[in-house]
């Protein structure tokens, strides 16, 4: 007998009104989570697009076997920082020495999804090269992505196929959303800031982050960003003698911190599928005390067992010994933030060195403390010369979380 032929794959540009039905399809019966156990959905408000759409460029391919889709991905590009160097204003003056971020451009691959019918066939494989030539096409110097470190099909795909490192460990904190308002210390003021401002502060204190957007301004001013706020020490500054960032710089407060919040409920959805009727019952049983008797503070679990939204957390940093005190009651202010919202969790995602990292309140059973980033580098030329390739740096105190990207 002749050998079997296989069919031919064809991979090109999601057309929104061709393919997002079908889009949608695949996406649902590509669970994520081991079979027969506790499951997440996602839910994108119809528009497969909608987690590239807000970066600077983005594309999105599918996988076609005659008319059938049988697999996507999306990706998006962005400059960032990936380094630091001394630079100095004054031929002659040691003082005037500073750090100055190194930038370059990086490609991130998200949402590849191919149907379970028609893996082992290489179309992952083959979406990842064509998004990879598009991503050396528009000038990326390196591409990431980021997986569960559990998720073993997909690290084989990308280390042992695809040329990828593994870069950084970052971990997702995920704290739920009370009935009842989260205590915020009446020792410590907090701010709104306006984006110009914001920016300010990101560009002077937290430009040589790892993975900061140079675009830092796009990402402050875009509708889905509720706002950046500042704490600082009670009695050192308010809403209305804030002097503005190049004055609150020159003489700052011993401590201080500030984070941005981002709505993704306006992006897309989770839900938790395959809880057993007990775990839900205990659930509601928390959410029905919380509600009836908020002063007891119960430490309720929201239902997350029907489609939920969330608040993330971003351009998380601060200066000082009580900085982590600080971001403590940023994180009771965004938790209020969420509860008004009707969000049911917040979540962040920072460096496993993040200094800041005590002050970030989580429930364990609802985070990641090992997301896994994998790394390679597209082109031959570096970035920089006192960066060298990217992939092979030690990993820094803090890493820049893009909320576009989420």
């Amino acid at each position: 007998m002749g050998e079997e032929l296989k069919p031919m794959v064809s991979v090109r540009e999601f057309d929104p009104d061709r393919d997002r039905e079908r889009v949608e399809a695949v996406e649902r019966i590509c669970e994520v989570g081991p079979s027969g156990k506790l499951s997440l959905f996602t839910d994108m408000l119809g528009d497969p697009i909608c987690r590239v759409r807000h970066s600077p460029a983005f594309l999105m391919l599918v996988a076609e076997i005659g008319e059938e889709v049988v697999g996507m991905i999306r990706g998006c590009i962005k400059t960032v920082t990936c380094g630091k160097r001394l630079s100095r204003n004054g031929k002659h003056n040691a003082n005037n020495t500073k750090h100055v971020p190194v930038y370059t451009k990086v490609a991130y691959i998200l949402g590849l999804r191919v149907s379970p019918n028609q893996r082992r066939m290489g179309i992952g494989l083959k979406l990842v090269h064509r998004m990879e030539a598009w991503f050396r096409d528009n000038g990326a110097e390196y591409s990431y992505m980021a997986t569960e470190n559990d998720n073993l099909a997909s690290v084989k795909l990308f280390t042992d196929k695809c040329g990828y490192s593994k870069f950084r460990t970052p971990s997702i904190l995920v704290n739920p959303v009370f009935a009842h308002r989260a205590r915020v210390s009446p020792k410590v003021t907090i701010i709104s800031l306006s984006p110009s401002d914001a920016e300010v502060l990101y560009r002077r204190r937290f430009a040589t982050t790892e993975f900061f957007p140079r675009d830092i301004d796009s990402v402050l001013k875009n509708k889905l960003s509720l706002g950046t706020f500042l704490a600082v020490p009670g009695g050192s500054y308010s809403a209305e003698t804030w002097p503005g960032p190049d004055l609150f710089l020159s003489d700052p407060p011993k401590s201080w911190a500030l984070v941005s919040v981002w709505n993704s409920k306006e992006v897309f959805t989770l839900e938790v599928r395959g809880a057993s009727r007990v775990k839900r019952t205990l659930a509601k049983t928390t959410r029905v005390v919380d509600r009836a008797l908020p002063w007891l503070r119960v430490p309720s679990i929201p239902d997350l067992f029907r489609p939920f939204g969330f608040h993330f957390m971003y351009g998380l940093g601060g200066e000082g010994p009580d900085a982590a005190k600080m971001v403590k009651a940023l994180c009771g202010f965004a938790h209020n933030l969420a509860m008004e919202k009707g969000c049911r969790v917040v979540a962040t995602e920072v460096s496993p060195n993040e200094p800041l990292r005590s002050g970030i309140p989580h429930w364990k059973m609802l985070s990641c403390d090992e997301d896994l980033w994998c790394m390679k580098r597209l082109g031959e030329d570096y970035s920089d010369g006192s960066v060298g390739d990217w992939t092979k740096s030690q990993p820094g105190m803090s890493i820049f979380v893009d909320p576009r990207e989420v």
